[in-house]
């Protein structure tokens, strides 16, 4: 445990890392199951949980969008666009190690003053403007594990044996270690 204050940085950036780990595992058991021939790799790409919802790939997509905008944001930096060109499970694995690979090249010191960062996002054709800690608070982190969320929703309900511990990746790394080294 931690006695330092919680930064801007310590909590988006880790947060997001977290998030990825846990898609890049559930997209590696997709792939399993694909493999399997228990599903077809395009019906599963384009599974939705309702007819007006997006398809596992755009869950995908909005979660590396919601990620590396937010971070590029907080940092001051432009946000690099990753085209939405996705068709199979290896492109949204590649987009995941893209986005990650984004992430991991920023450090804590990019985020100075970021709180207070004025950052407006346009959010279905109407301007949103929130200050940098408003914005990591009350809608990034929300957005980016809504999709997380949904996709492993969509994989779940497409048959796919995952559990939570699937989706908390870190936390049954943790424990898996901690039970393996008798702590």
């Amino acid at each position: 445990m931690s006695d330092s204050p919680l930064g801007m940085y310590e909590a988006s950036v880790p947060l997001f890392l977290g998030g990825f780990r846990t898609l890049s595992g559930l997209l590696t058991k997709a792939n399993e199951y694909v493999a399997s021939g228990r599903i077809a790799e395009h019906d599963l790409i384009e599974s939705r949980l309702a007819p007006d919802m997006d398809p596992l790939r755009s869950q995908i997509q909005r979660a590396s969008d919601t990620a590396k905008g937010c971070a590029m944001r907080l940092a001051g930096r432009d946000v690099p666009s990753i085209p939405d060109d996705e068709t199979t499970l290896q492109d949204l694995q590649d987009r995941v190690g893209k986005t990650r690979a984004l992430l991991l090249s920023l450090s804590p010191g990019d985020f100075a003053d970021s709180h207070a960062r004025s950052i407006k996002i346009n959010m279905r054709r109407r301007w949103v403007t929130f200050d940098g800690r408003d914005y990591l608070l009350e809608f990034a982190l929300p957005n980016f594990f809504f999709h997380v969320t949904t996709a492993y929703a969509i994989l779940r309900h497409n048959g796919l044996k995952i559990g939570k511990l699937d989706y908390l990746a870190d936390v049954r790394e943790r424990w898996h270690s901690q039970r393996n080294s008798g702590a």
